[in-house]
């Protein structure tokens, strides 16, 4: 069993940024990978970035690419999502989730992650 826990979220106006956490606690997190999910209202749960448990593969959603960083903390067992130039259209319930795999493999695949968090409400105001 892997809990985690998100942090981070806020009103934040267009343009800013945010960092969001997530902090593992239970089975070794260095041997998950990590993704981060987003939920707006009446949409979806839909991916936003993965990142490989040796931390040396990543990837992210057309949306947020060039924009979002995800991070990882093996020895402190938090992922992190660093969000610039955040646009209105970024507002969402944010969820971390984990994933046993292979150490450089990630997954866009939301079925694919065993555990989740419970979210975290960004918010960004035009």
């Amino acid at each position: 069993q892997v809990h985690l826990v998100e942090s981070g979220g806020g009103l934040v106006q267009a343009g800013g940024s945010l960092r969001l956490s997530c902090a593992a606690s239970g089975r070794t997190f260095s041997r998950y990978a990590m993704g981060w999910f987003r939920q707006a209202t009446g949409k979806e749960r839909e991916f936003v970035a993965t990142i490989s448990w040796s931390g040396e593969s990543l990837a992210y959603a057309d949306s947020v690419k060039g924009r979002f960083t995800i991070s990882r903390d093996n020895a402190k067992d938090t992922v992190y999502l660093q969000m610039n130039s955040l646009k209105p259209e970024d507002t969402a319930v944010y969820y971390c989730a984990a994933h046993p795999a292979c150490s450089s493999c990630y997954s866009r695949t939301r079925n694919d992650y065993e555990y989740w968090g419970q979210g975290t409400q960004v918010t960004v105001s035009s």
